[in-house]
């Protein structure tokens, strides 16, 4: 890309990036960037800002994004995760180049390497526990001390490395340490540990390994094999960074990529720790990592957020280096912005009340042609059926009418949505004394009219109880009912579970038009929320789940 075609720069990375190219400091003029996922856990919504930097980055400048799992750890991996993760991407609309990478692609080299640092006295062997290497490492204010151990000579220490991979140890036993240096104020150059054992089958290795490189000494020198130029990772890294360039400086390696940090996306009423969501999966107090409720990026979807949502999400927010925290409110605006332009019209009714209109015939009924979508004439129109035998919300109807009420009480008329005006005649309960039905009388010179004489008191949805299909609705709502779940460390986050986080409703009715929705599709129940078909969705039952209500209901609820 020469200068003349270069994009405009929309956060400091791209900038650095422009620099970059503009100072012929890119490698073959291409930019090369990664996302290189743990699968350990499904992604959450901050790894789709992560998603979107990094692929889209590459996009902008017509650069390259691989799709790297950083599998060092096979005891917490697994390949569920690296499916989803993949399917994650996909689904985001992104599109890595070539196959998919694994750290583990590289393990040889790796070892290799750590030979090479063997050989040049720059790293060693380290028989100390576990825990006397954290005894000997110090802390912020006071140096480490050398282990007893740090001067085994080159000869030595390959013996025993090669040894270490053999198997000839046991778990614990030793470690392989890189020789930098023990005083640093930056912890993470005091002597760390490259290589460890693990005694684990690797989902891709198979019983190979029994040795494997830690996160540290892997992922720079598998970006500089990948000849990536700019390696984007979360602010968290920052006080690692220095590792890692140590690594290029005094390896062979093919590359100089850089590191570069963001602040990582901290969301209110979530949590995106992988170890404390596999602990609500684990002890099932969610169904599933794709739970509606998780802020995973399968339980998003699942819930019916859209790809597009998502991404305009990331934008909205931006890239910058100032940790902070978004409000839940800007993700649920981003989807309902998208679902508002985009998703088709219908009418459910999810707590039915009987309607019967006594002066229409029994058994015919009328046809209504709807709008699919009111502001967008393309989507066409829907059928909706009328007849005697009607659905509405119980809500929608007071029998002792409050102050300003705009739905149905008794002697006062309503418009049904698209169709015509009744009045509540008569309401009858049951021996308990609720209302299990409502008598009504429709006025026929009301379709696509006012009435004349008389002012309808608002407009309700509803559906005909013989031509409309019975559905399970799922009310979603957020996860937690605290705002920072984990503020309180003397209190597990898991107090502040909200317990209607979910309400199942069994009984609702939609009209016949979604009879064949099929799972993912997205809709506007009117005057209820956005909604989408869920994968439990079969011929026998209809299942929606609830993605967000029309309005942001939790403003008014936290008084904002």
């Amino acid at each position: 890309m020469s200068k003349q075609e270069h994009v405009k720069p929309t956060n400091f990375i791209h900038q650095i990036i422009e620099s970059d190219i503009a100072d012929e400091k890119v490698a073959g003029g291409q930019v090369v960037t990664r996302f290189p996922p743990e699968p350990n856990g499904y992604l959450h919504i901050g790894h789709a800002k992560s998603i979107c930097l990094n692929f889209g980055t590459a996009a902008k400048y017509q650069g390259l994004c691989n799709l790297r799992f950083d599998d060092t750890n096979p005891e917490k991996e697994s390949q569920e995760y690296i499916d989803a993760i993949a399917e994650d991407v996909r689904w985001l609309g992104f599109k890595w180049d070539g196959d998919i990478r694994y750290t583990s692609d590289y393990f040889e080299q790796l070892y290799q390497w750590a030979l090479y640092l063997i050989a040049n006295g720059k790293a060693y062997v380290d028989s100390l526990s576990a825990h006397e290497m954290r005894e000997f490492r110090g802390n912020l204010t006071e140096p480490g001390k050398n282990s007893p151990y740090r001067e085994r000579s080159v000869a030595e220490n390959l013996e025993l490395f090669e040894r270490m991979r053999n198997g000839d140890f046991d778990e614990g036993d030793c470690a392989l340490r890189v020789r930098i240096d023990m005083a640093a104020p930056n912890m993470n150059l005091r002597d760390p540990v490259i290589y460890r054992i693990r005694k684990a089958h690797h989902h891709q290795t198979g019983d190979k390994w029994c040795i494997y490189p830690s996160y540290d000494f892997a992922h720079g020198q598998s970006d500089a094999l990948e000849g990536v130029t700019h390696s984007i990772c979360t602010l968290e890294f920052e006080d690692h960074r220095p590792l890692y360039d140590w690594f290029i400086a005094n390896l062979p390696v093919p590359a100089q990529p850089r590191q570069y940090e963001f602040a990582r996306l901290n969301l209110n009423y979530t949590i995106t720790s992988k170890r404390k969501l596999k602990l609500l999966v684990d002890e099932q107090h969610v169904s599933g990592w794709d739970d509606p409720r998780m802020p995973t990026i399968s339980g998003l979807r699942r819930r019916g957020f859209t790809p597009a949502s998502i991404r305009n999400f990331c934008e909205m927010i931006g890239v910058t280096r100032s940790n902070g925290v978004v409000d839940m409110g800007m993700l649920e605006s981003a989807v309902r912005d998208d679902l508002d332009a985009n998703a088709p019209r219908a009418m459910c009714v999810t707590r039915p009340l009987k309607v019967t209109v006594s002066n229409f015939a029994e058994g015919e009924e009328e046809w209504f042609e709807l709008p699919a979508h009111p502001k967008d004439e393309s989507m066409g129109l829907r059928k909706v059926s009328f007849g005697r035998n009607l659905l509405i919300e119980q809500e929608d109807f007071e029998e002792e009418k409050p102050r300003k009420w705009k739905r149905l009480a008794p002697g006062d008329a309503v418009r049904l949505r698209g169709a015509y005006v009744i009045t509540c005649d008569e309401v009858i309960k049951d021996a308990a004394g609720n209302v299990v039905e409502l008598i009504c009388s429709y006025d026929p010179a009301t379709k696509g009219e006012n009435p004349t004489g008389y002012k309808p008191n608002g407009v309700i949805h509803w559906v005909n109880a013989d031509h409309s299909v019975p559905c399970e609705v799922r009310l979603y709502d957020r996860l937690f009912t605290e705002a920072n779940p984990e503020g309180d460390k003397e209190v597990d986050f898991q107090t502040h579970l909200n317990p209607e986080s979910l309400e199942v409703l069994t009984d609702s009715r939609v009209e016949i038009g979604l009879k064949h929705a099929v799972a993912e599709a997205h809709y506007q129940f009117e005057r209820l929320g956005y909604f989408s078909v869920d994968k439990d969705s079969n011929e026998e039952r209809l299942v929606f789940n609830r993605t967000v209500t029309l309005r942001d209901s939790w403003v008014k609820i936290q008084g904002k």
